[in-house]
């Protein structure tokens, strides 16, 4: 096994076009794990460990460039406030150790199901920034995942950063695992409410072949809140409302059986997560009118 380590990003977008079949490596919190397990055996191996910038964040005025390396931890400590649900999200990651070395990057690039970030960055409606020698792209969230545990990536290009657009409005996050830490989900969801365009989006993990949004339900609960004058009026979402929504993000997810999970119980558990999440998020939403109200 060749082993690459660029000094630069420029070095590495040059040795990835010169070994193809690179294979980066930042946090290794995946791809060691496949390594050890004899599961993968890549011919080269690129550490990406030496290139500062993959490290760094900038926060804009609309939107949060994240570089692909930055530690879920620091997510956690230093950009709650903006991007709440990838936050939630990184608390569910594993183990302090790995959440001090693990990064989005690493999640987007194996491309599982079951990685934690996907659904809130699907919710949130990021892109991907990739670059090789030929230039850079930004990849939509939702035309980035193309099979299990395949992206939109092109053999020569690496992730350079994530683009995020700064919360809005409440977000949530919900996991259903064995245990607490150190477990792989056995489905997730993320949902986030963008006052400004008065919508709502969704993010499913570990309940289809990759992380999907649950679209109809998407535009059934856009319909429902816009037809009932809920984004001015702040009342509390019906049952029947909220039921009808569960219903349809369960309908959108297409599950297998396997050792942590059945297909039935992982569809139940998205519409109940589906169900706590958006009651979570929208009572939220509504202690905060309240308070802009009272202060107006």
């Amino acid at each position: 096994m060749d082993f690459l380590r660029p000094a630069s990003w420029g070095e590495a977008l040059a040795a990835k076009a010169e070994h193809p079949t690179a294979v980066p490596i930042a946090g290794g919190t995946d791809v060691m794990v496949e390594i050890n397990f004899d599961h993968r055996r890549p011919d080269c191996l690129m550490d990406l460990n030496r290139i500062p910038d993959l490290f760094e964040w900038e926060v804009g005025q609309e939107r949060v460039r994240l570089g692909a390396s930055v530690p879920y931890s620091r997510i956690m400590e230093r950009l709650r406030a903006e991007l709440p649900g990838l936050a939630l999200a990184s608390h569910t990651v594993a183990s302090p150790q790995i959440r001090n070395r693990g990064g989005v990057g690493g999640n987007l690039g194996t491309a599982s199901p079951a990685g934690d970030a996907h659904p809130a960055l699907l919710a949130a409606g990021a892109e991907v920034e990739v670059e090789s020698v030929r230039g850079v792209r930004m990849i939509p969230i939702d035309r980035f995942y193309t099979g299990v545990k395949r992206n939109a990536l092109a053999p020569d290009e690496l992730i350079r950063a994530v683009h995020i657009k700064k919360a809005e409005g409440p977000q949530q996050y919900a996991k259903v695992g064995t245990r607490n830490a150190m477990v792989i989900a056995v489905c997730a969801f993320g949902l986030a409410l963008h006052p400004g365009s008065r919508t709502v989006r969704t993010g499913i993990g570990s309940a289809a072949p990759t992380p999907v949004r649950a679209v109809a339900a998407e535009e059934f609960l856009n319909a429902a809140l816009a037809e009932g004058g809920f984004w001015d009026n702040g009342k509390v979402i019906t049952p029947s409302v909220a039921r009808q929504f569960a219903e349809l993000c369960a309908g959108a997810c297409n599950p297998i059986d396997d050792v942590r999970g059945t297909a039935g119980y992982r569809r139940h558990a998205v519409g109940v997560m589906a169900r706590r999440t958006l009651t979570w998020a929208w009572e939220s939403y509504r202690g905060t009118a309240r308070a802009t109200e009272g202060v107006a």
